[in-house]
Parts: C-alpha cells; structure tokens; sequence
C-alpha cells in the first residue's frame, strides 16, 4: 500500500471560518464544495481544501499553501484587484509588485495573507 495514487488533503486553520470562507471562495474563486459541520471544504483542482475553525489559532511565518501559476503578474493584478495585499520583505529583492525572483533567474514567487494571517504563495517556474 503507498500514498502515491491518493489524493491529498489540504487543511487551512482559522480562527473563525465566517471571515475565512468569503476570502477563500469569493476574493480567491475557490469552488465551494459543502459545509460538513466541521469544516468548509473548497475544491482546488480535485483536492480538498478544508476550512477548519481553531480558537486561538496562531498563523505560521511561512507559508501554509501555495499555487504554481502560468502568469504570475497577471495573476498577482488580478488578486490585487479584489483587495488582496501582497507581502513585501525587507532585503529580499522583490519588486513593485512583491514578486521575488529567484537567483537562476526561472522561479518566481509572490507572498500573501488570509484574513488570519496564514501565507500563503503564488510560484512561477
């Protein structure tokens, strides 16, 4: 028996999923799946996102969850359109939009938070 063939499972913890539920399904466009009395699951290209509430929840510094895209810029204009702040760290480089490149020149990465502060990642190869 191996994992390999399984889908995953990803998680995303909030401190109250009535804030958390409208970024995720109307600022990012997930599709929402259903509301299992535990958890929101959203559906990110066949694998389930849940939505879990944890008081006292405290975010991680790195990121939690992240998305290879085609087009970074346009995806970052777009996520900045519907109100989303990209992060911009002192002494790593990135530009006006908060797109970091990385030293060969090919990955690109544009840092964010959910409303509880989770980052989250948007990568270019």
């Amino acid at each position: 028996m191996t994992l390999a063939a399984q889908t995953p499972i990803t998680f995303i913890i909030t401190n109250d999923r009535k804030v958390a539920e409208p970024f995720y399904r109307d600022v990012l466009g997930l599709p929402f799946v259903r509301d299992d009395g535990f958890a929101a699951v959203f559906d990110l290209d066949g694998v389930p996102l849940r939505i879990t509430e944890v008081p006292g929840h405290t975010p991680s510094a790195h990121p939690v969850l992240g998305w290879q895209v085609a087009d970074i810029v346009s995806t970052v204009q777009a996520l900045v359109a519907r109100g989303v702040a990209f992060s911009i760290y002192e002494g790593m480089g990135q530009d006006a939009l908060g797109i970091w490149t990385a030293p060969d020149g090919i990955a690109k990465v544009a840092f964010f938070n959910d409303p509880d502060g989770n980052a989250l990642s948007l990568t270019q190869n």
